[in-house]
């Protein structure tokens, strides 16, 4: 059943079918295929995966970015970023890379951060002259550091899979996250001092970046809010995901007072559009989870593993190998569902915390996020630069080079991650 659910799969992604759907194809024709599974306990076990508290965070941290994002604020930030880093050499792509840092703490999604910076920085770093497939590389991977700063949407979808703690996670993601940031901008300026690529404009007069650090400041503390409120059990992860809403609408209206009833009802069907996306997908990976658990593969995989594999550092090595080839076809939030229920029994036979799979996880997908075939970030941001996929493919080698430094630290230094 388990290659059946593979084939048909593999069959309806060829077919360019979206990915929920093609999900949802493979499991109907594994269930039809197996007189013992009813549909209706099919039906039950994709609507079971949904009745989950912790889920409700998530349209709501959507929302929040949406509302924090969507006006003055977004230009600010820009503004005050470029005034700081944009003389330095490399200085317009370390814009990137610290706006992405920075929104990641608001939005959570790399999809949006790579929409919005792109829209912003993109225009300003072609005018500047800059290299585009460099532009675009530059973004495409930083847009990822905002799935391991809180809060992080696949991070919630692991929590609720694998049934461990949102708030740890969280906390976990954070020093990767600062790292991948660190190395990118690291990067950035060795690549502006060799190529001697242009730099920013004149330096912002002292009163200007004042007032935008001003400006930014309610931004600037949502992702430390969220971390403090977590870190010390004020509230639950859900329960931060609705105050940072209302922490966002209360700062849009009041302070920067540019919330009116059209954008903010743009945004609530902004944030339920990519929700119902989301759930759909999840119902989906659901039934796929139960019918591959129903099949036993995590086990059968598990047992294989652990009598052709004895080292625990090759048995990583091998998960980390997995995750990466199917996080080049596969969208992230699928991905981490589907992968989940097979690694976590094998992660625990070699004593790896959850938490550490959990991180490992998303760090691996993430790098997917901009690799080919299916580089959803690599896609946008080439298309907003305007520059070629191989050209940017190329241009991101050094930024590879430091993710995959990174993922060899949280894979073999839980230190690096855990507290």
């Amino acid at each position: 059943m388990s290659l059946l659910i593979l084939c048909v799969f593999l069959a309806a992604l060829a077919l360019a079918m979206p990915i929920g759907h093609a999900l949802l194809a493979a499991a109907l024709a594994a269930a039809a295929s197996n007189e013992r599974i009813p549909l209706d306990l099919l039906v039950q076990q994709m609507v079971a995966q949904v009745q989950s508290f912790p889920l409700i965070a998530i349209p709501f941290f959507m929302l929040t970015g949406s509302l924090m994002m969507g006006g003055r604020l977004g230009q600010a930030l820009v503004g005050l970023l470029s005034a700081l880093v944009g003389r330095w050499h490399g200085g317009p792509a370390q814009v990137s890379v610290l706006s992405s840092t920075v929104f990641g703490g608001v939005s959570g999604s790399a999809v949006a951060d790579a929409t919005a910076i792109g829209a912003l920085l993109l225009p300003w770093q072609r005018r500047l002259g800059y290299p585009p497939a460099f532009s675009a590389a530059a973004l495409a991977s930083s847009a990822t550091i905002s799935i391991l700063i809180p809060p992080s949407i696949p991070l919630i979808l692991y929590a609720v899979t694998a049934n461990a703690s949102i708030a740890t996670l969280f906390l976990a993601g954070v020093l990767p996250g600062l790292l991948l940031a660190g190395g990118f901008l690291a990067v950035c300026w060795w690549a502006g001092k060799r190529r001697g690529l242009p730099r920013g404009e004149a330096a912002a007069s002292l009163g200007q970046v004042r007032r935008d650090l001003v400006y930014s400041i309610p931004a600037l503390l949502l992702p430390v809010l969220i971390v403090v409120l977590l870190r010390f059990g004020f509230a639950t992860p859900t329960e931060v995901a609705v105050l940072s809403t209302l922490y966002a609408a209360v700062v849009s209206s009041v302070i920067y007072r540019d919330l009116s009833w059209r954008r903010l009802l743009e945004a609530v069907i902004e944030a339920g559009v990519t929700s119902g996306v989301v759930l759909f997908v999840i119902m989906a990976s659901a039934a796929i989870g139960w019918l591959l658990t129903f099949d036993q593969m995590p086990q059968h995989f598990a047992q294989w593993v652990q009598s052709h594999v004895t080292a625990a550092w090759a048995v990583v090595a091998l998960m980390n190998v997995l995750m990466l080839f199917l996080g080049m076809f596969i969208d992230l939030p699928a991905a981490v569902l589907l992968l989940t229920p097979v690694f976590l029994p094998l992660a625990q036979s070699i004593g790896m915390d959850p938490i550490q799979l959990g991180v490992m996880m998303v760090v691996n997908l993430a790098i997917g996020l901009y690799t080919p075939p299916m580089g959803t970030t690599l896609f946008i941001t080439s298309a907003m630069a305007r520059a070629g996929i191989a050209q940017t493919v190329r241009e991101l080698a050094p930024f590879y080079l430091v993710a995959f430094v990174v993922l060899v630290l949280v894979s073999y230094v839980p230190a690096s991650i855990l507290k």
